[in-house]
């Protein structure tokens, strides 16, 4: 089985600015492509900046969402702040979490990555709890050695 750890985690925010993803939710290479250049964009147009200047911390959150049945998705910073570009607070529930680790070559491969291990290997095989719907993340924290880190976050509840 994938390695990955149960965490208790706190209530957070992540300020968001989203895009709906309009592809179907099992067409993996059509919303990798949209995430792709949704992330493009908001690098390009200066909106990443605006929210990392009111961050409490240089983590990058990529979130997926389902809000009035449609399929959201998010670049975020952790905050209590806002900006006029934003488009979402997202409240992440305290509780507990199956976190993933990972590393990869750039912040989208790591999402991908991550989040093909975290609901194709972990939550499949996982007996004693169980993903109920609400936000999930990946979570960029850092580089080192030309590598990018993170963890995926996953809001469960016990069985």
């Amino acid at each position: 089985m994938t390695s990955y750890t149960l965490e208790e985690k706190d209530s957070f925010i992540v300020l968001g600015i989203g895009t709906e993803l309009k592809s179907h939710y099992t067409d993996f290479v059509g919303i990798n492509k949209e995430k792709a250049e949704f992330w493009s964009a908001v690098e390009e147009d200066g909106t990443l900046d605006k929210l990392k200047s009111v961050a409490t911390n240089d983590y990058i959150f990529a979130v997926n969402e389902a809000v009035n049945n449609k399929m959201m998705y998010y670049a975020g910073v952790m905050t209590e702040a806002s900006v006029p570009e934003a488009t979402r607070m997202i409240q992440f529930p305290k509780g507990e979490y199956i976190v993933v680790k990972g590393e990869a070559n750039s912040s989208e491969e790591l999402s991908n990555q991550l989040a093909g291990i975290a609901f194709g290997q972990v939550l499949p095989e996982v007996n004693e709890v169980a993903y109920v719907g609400g936000p999930n993340t990946s979570v960029e924290m850092g580089q080192r050695d030309d590598v990018v880190f993170g963890e995926m976050w996953i809001p469960v509840v016990r069985k």
